[in-house]
């Protein structure tokens, strides 16, 4: 038991169910993925404690992969065994700071969900978000039962990510209110009565500018009122992800909220890459970052892993890592330019979502095929403490990188680059 890198509970847990999840990605029993994952595998953490590594190597990968082995977080076995049941995982950890004399403890619980399209991408547009709203809702009950204060759900969690098709409709169908559409009243409806802060990314219809599409997420607060929302910064054009045929990049700049269970802000998706993006949120006071994504095998699964757990590092804070899971296929070929030849699925998307902490532990991640809740107990100490360790902030001279980006960004601006003559 103490040579594994999570409870024997949570691997049987994850056996029980890895032989459904396996069938339908092979045989499309719901016509939501026709062919298998390439890596069929259910993530790093399954590899780890396969019994391959002795104890003390097993001990030195988790203290190099994960910064140090992370107490576990007790979840009533109701809860696990309602989640085992409805072929969703649910794992906690816990991130603890030091004790201080002056300032309390301020922990909080903070979950990130990982989901799969239920119904095909054929099914009417209505009935597939009903279904999915269903199935989160269901997921998001059980985070709030385990005691999680904040909940970030994934990048478009409302939808299938059809972007990579270019058609307009019926996807744009998904698109609705941030304010008062039907994912945002569901979600005003559970953050209120579970007391629960929820981090709602939706593909937004602005009513009130031109019915522009955004990619949006909206902050909803415990008391069940709208905060406010965040939209995408950096838009992808990489691959099948053709996003900026249906939105560009956000205008709103990098706001943080203020909730009752600390300061928040939204990196979505393509957004990690970018770490000027994660900083000017940690500049503008938040303690948690969300990345909410949808991003597949291929071409980013070696990245992820270490993305979110950087930035947290280098910018003291909490970071949540939350990538959809699951394989899609649509009606309709397409192609994107990159010499491929037509076809209907995006990919996989590997899930293995994680919350990384400022001193550069993390906890394993969910499952690269299953669905489930991540849930850490964190004390936002940390954050400070780890200020006053490393001094990032104090030593990152910010003057002198602002007036040479200031000339970096002019277009006639040429690298200094300093020849031998």
């Amino acid at each position: 038991m103490g040579d594994q890198i999570v409870l024997e509970e949570e691997l049987k847990m994850g056996a029980a169910s890895n032989d459904f999840v396996r069938h339908e990605a092979v045989t499309g029993s719901n016509n939501v993925a026709q062919d298998p994952d390439p890596q069929p595998h259910d993530g790093l953490e399954a590899i780890l404690n396969g019994g391959h590594l002795p104890s003390a190597e097993l001990e030195e990968a988790i203290r190099l992969i994960y910064g140090k082995r992370l107490p576990q977080l007790a979840i009533d076995s109701s809860i696990s065994d309602h989640a085992k049941e409805n072929n969703f995982q649910i794992f906690g950890y816990q991130m603890k700071a030091q004790v201080e004399q002056l300032r309390r403890p301020r922990k909080v619980r903070i979950a990130g969900i990982q989901n799969k399209i239920v119904l095909p991408t054929t099914a009417p547009i209505g009935e597939q978000r009903d279904a999915i709203f269903r199935r989160v809702g269901q997921m998001i009950e059980a985070a709030a039962l385990a005691g999680a204060n904040i909940i970030g759900l994934q990048e478009a969690w409302t939808m299938p990510f059809a972007f990579c098709t270019r058609e307009r409709l019926p996807w744009t169908e998904f698109a609705e209110s941030a304010e008062n559409g039907p994912s945002t009243k569901l979600m005003k409806q559970l953050a209120a009565k579970h007391g629960v802060v929820i981090i709602s990314p939706i593909l937004e219809r602005d009513e009130e500018k031109d019915d522009v599409i955004w990619n949006t997420a909206v902050v909803i607060s415990h008391t069940g009122n709208v905060i406010g929302k965040s939209r995408k910064n950096h838009i992808p054009r990489v691959g099948d992800f053709n996003e900026s045929t249906y939105y560009m990049e956000s205008t709103l700049g990098h706001p943080v909220f203020e909730t009752a269970f600390g300061k928040i802000g939204i990196n979505i998706c393509y957004g990690r890459h970018h770490p000027q993006n994660w900083m000017m949120y940690a500049l503008n006071g938040a303690e948690i970052i969300f990345n909410p994504s949808a991003t597949v095998n291929g071409l980013s699964e070696s990245l992820w892993p270490i993305e979110a757990r950087n930035a947290a590092i280098a910018n003291h804070v909490f970071t949540v890592g939350i990538n959809r899971v699951g394989s899609e296929v649509f009606p309709n070929e397409f192609t994107s330019g990159d010499g491929k030849p037509a076809h209907k699925m995006f990919g996989h998307f590997y899930g293995s979502s994680y919350i990384a902490g400022p001193d550069g532990t993390r906890t394993p991640g969910l499952s690269r095929t299953q669905e489930g809740i991540i849930i850490c107990e964190a004390d936002l100490n940390l954050c400070r403490q780890t200020k006053d360790a490393w001094g990032f902030r104090m030593t990152q001279r910010l003057p002198d990188y602002a007036k040479e980006l200031t000339e970096v960004s002019q277009s006639d601006y040429r690298p200094k680059i300093i020849k031998e003559i």
